[in-house]
């Protein structure tokens, strides 16, 4: 059986552990393992695909970023790009393994409807799949931010400065409001719960005046600057995929502005951007997008095509990839309100 495999979309610490787990399963039953190079632009354009070898993922488990290159490629501009891969896929392969977010999942089920046989693997450091508790790369990404407001609060406490974190987080806060928890903020900002400049201006003064000198502030890169009486400008740079690049719209950077013209804050702005997604996966990322990698492998290799493993009360199961491919995960209110204890 030839199984092709690719990582679409932005690259997460953990996709090499995924594509480490088809692998090794494959070779142990005597299929062929065909890596795609750049996601879905490997397939729509010159055909990018090249037989993998036992040594290729030998070591790649710990190694963050992924082996096979990924971007974000519009099939839809110029017109055809769908029809492109599905007739490279009827070519190619007899069971395409496609790892990624949303936008890859959309493609993934659009391709299944017309009888490509696809199976996702759920991927995003935002958290933000429908119908699954774990997506490659946010334990990763929530660790990371965790650690860098460890390492702030000490320089924050020594200058009695308010210092402002933006992480990722492009629709949702799921990042921001773990890496938060986890790292001890002082007040977090979300799409979910947006708060506005005075809320946000009284709590600092609030802390202020009962002795605490310094603020750590979290902020997720998707929240609307009119939240925070702000405009939202037209000429951000965007995506390949059309989407906004929400780092060049400097959220952060600009709260960080409202709060200083408000006066007596000292205030700096840290942006964590690109950190989030590089490094070496944790544990938790390397186990999970294993079990997932493998859970794709069986369906692949079981013919059960459209579906894409999740995870759901610490098990892994199959669902249609209809499932996550529309909508968004939202944090809950109750997660929300059990971070705001800490503010």
């Amino acid at each position: 059986m030839r199984i092709g495999v690719l990582t679409a979309g932005g690259d997460a610490p953990g996709l090499n552990a995924a594509i480490r787990a088809i692998g090794q399963m494959a070779f142990r039953d005597g299929h062929e393992l065909i890596g795609i190079a750049n996601g879905w632009a490997g397939l729509a354009g010159a055909y990018a695909g090249r037989n993998l070898m036992p040594a290729d993922i030998a070591d790649i488990v710990g190694l963050g970023g992924t082996l096979l290159g990924t971007a974000r490629y519009n099939l839809d501009s110029p017109p055809g790009g769908r029809d492109h891969v599905l007739a490279a896929i009827g070519e190619h392969f007899d069971a395409l393994v496609a790892i990624g977010g949303d936008g890859t999942q959309r493609i993934s089920h659009w391709l299944a409807e017309r009888g490509a046989p696809v199976v996702g693997v759920p991927k995003t450091l935002d958290n933000d799949l429908l119908g699954t508790d774990y997506c490659i790369g946010f334990d990763s990404a929530v660790s990371l931010v965790a650690e860098s407001l460890d390492r702030l609060h000490t320089t924050a406490a020594s200058h009695h400065r308010v210092m402002v974190v933006e992480t990722m987080g492009r629709a949702t806060g799921w990042v921001a409001a773990m890496g938060g928890l986890a790292g001890g903020a002082d007040l977090i900002i979300i799409p979910e719960f947006p708060l506005t400049m005075d809320e946000i201006i009284a709590h600092l003064v609030k802390r202020r005046s009962v002795g605490n000198a310094f603020s750590i502030v979290v902020i997720a890169e998707g929240i609307n600057l009119e939240t925070l009486g702000g405009v939202e400008s037209g000429s951000v740079s965007s995506e390949g995929v059309g989407g906004v690049r929400l780092a060049t719209r400097g959220v952060g950077q600009f709260l960080a502005s409202r709060i200083d013209e408000h006066g007596g804050f000292d205030v700096r702005t840290t942006v964590l951007g690109h950190l989030q997604r590089g490094g070496s996966p944790t544990a938790y990322d390397r186990i999970w997008a294993t079990r997932v990698g493998a859970a794709a492998y069986d369906a692949a290799i079981d013919g059960k095509f459209g579906m894409i493993p999740v995870v759901r009360g610490g098990d892994v199961e199959l669902a249609p990839l209809i499932t996550v491919a529309h909508g968004q995960r939202r944090v809950p209110r109750e997660l929300y309100e059990l971070c705001a204890v800490f503010f």
